[in-house]
């Protein structure tokens, strides 16, 4: 095992640990040359500590996913479990090792601390798994539709949420399609629901770091719908990849007895913040949420929603309304899907003929951002 050195340099230039985790896998196969035997390669082992989970991302960006980590560090030296797994387990849900003693051996019952940090390793693999899967999903089932993107869009049709027509919108328009995201009404429906929601969460880099933890620590839900779709994200955030934040929401009108107020739940303040809705038709609503959240010296990182119709404004605005929205605030908008997705399902789906699709990319063609 080769420890490595953390030392400063600009910038600009790959650290010193850098180099040498892009050398490791050379090494090892020179080893392994040289001196022939039945070991498989690669010999060459790297020690990154489970303190530094940047540091542990960029060792295993630069040496690989072939070569084994030793990550000490874990447990009375602080190190963040979940992070250290995030950062730099493999995209086999292997590569590391992660030795704990001094937390084990002075524990009050070190069989049962093993058996606890045993458990939290499989469940911090299981999560990383999980979270890799989406990730690397996003993009692979075809013509860019991911596979969570894809069974969104068949639940959403199942429920009548997604419905394929002729309707006339607010706006004036007639739309070859319709989404009513209050259609989502049984228990199941809701629990798919929150899992997409979540899935596109995992699957953007936007927000989540290279270490693979969300940029966020409150999920806030606008009222009224947002309210229980922030609840729903939080929920399926921590089920589905172990991703535990806070939950909040606002009242439309301030309560004057009990704690008052009209905001609701986890404190926002100094916080970074995710917004939760779903849909965005003019962007009023998360404008005012975004306003809401600074003036309590909140900092919003990001809005979630469920479908991006991906439309103009209007005819002579280029922008659509989530462009608008990501422009003027400087934050980022990812949503489950978008109408390229929804294009995309018609042109693979067998279930729907050519007349559909042609609608609907008519519709984007004269509307389309």
């Amino acid at each position: 095992l080769l420890a490595l050195s953390l030392r400063h340099q600009p910038q600009s230039q790959p650290t010193l640990f850098e180099k040498i985790a892009n050398l490791s896998q050379a090494w090892s196969t020179k080893a392994a040359t040289e001196s022939p035997s039945t070991s498989t390669h690669p010999r060459l082992g790297l020690v990154v500590g489970a303190t530094d989970p940047q540091a542990l991302s960029k060792v295993r960006q630069a040496a690989g996913p072939n070569v084994w980590i030793l990550a000490p560090g874990v447990g009375a030296q602080g190190g963040d479990l979940d992070a250290a797994c995030f950062a730099g387990l493999n995209e086999h849900g292997s590569g590391m090792l992660i030795p704990v003693s001094r937390g084990i051996s002075r524990a009050a019952d070190p069989a049962l601390e093993a058996k606890r940090l045993k458990e939290g390793i499989n469940e911090a693999r299981k999560n990383v798994l999980a979270a890799q899967s989406t990730r690397s999903e996003a993009g692979q089932d075809g013509g860019g539709i991911a596979r969570y993107q894809k069974e969104f869009l068949e639940f959403s049709l199942s429920e009548g949420v997604l419905k394929f027509g002729s309707f006339v919108l607010k706006s004036g328009r007639t739309s070859p399609y319709f989404f009513n995201a209050g259609l989502f009404s049984s228990g199941g429906a809701l629990h798919k629901l929150g899992k997409a929601y979540a899935a596109a969460i995992m699957a953007s880099d936007q927000l989540v770091d290279e270490n693979g933890k969300v940029i966020f620590d409150v999920v806030f839900g606008p009222a009224y719908k947002g309210i229980s779709l922030g609840a729903l994200v939080c929920a399926a955030l921590y089920s589905e990849y172990g991703v535990d934040t806070g939950f909040a929401y606002n009242r439309k009108e301030a309560k004057d007895h009990g704690e008052g107020g009209i905001l609701v739940g986890a404190s926002m303040v100094e916080k970074r913040v995710l917004i939760v809705d779903d849909v965005i038709t003019a962007g009023t609503a998360i404008r005012e949420s975004f306003d809401l959240l600074t003036k309590i010296k909140a900092t919003p990182v990001g809005v979630s929603i469920a479908l991006d119709r991906a439309e103009k404004r209007s005819l002579e605005d280029p922008l659509s309304a989530v462009q608008a929205v990501a422009r003027d605030l400087a934050i980022p908008v990812v949503s489950i899907v978008a109408l390229p997705q929804l294009q995309e399902y018609l042109r693979q789906s067998p279930d729907y003929d050519e007349s559909v699709l042609k609608l609907v990319s008519d519709y984007r063609s004269q509307y389309g951002v």
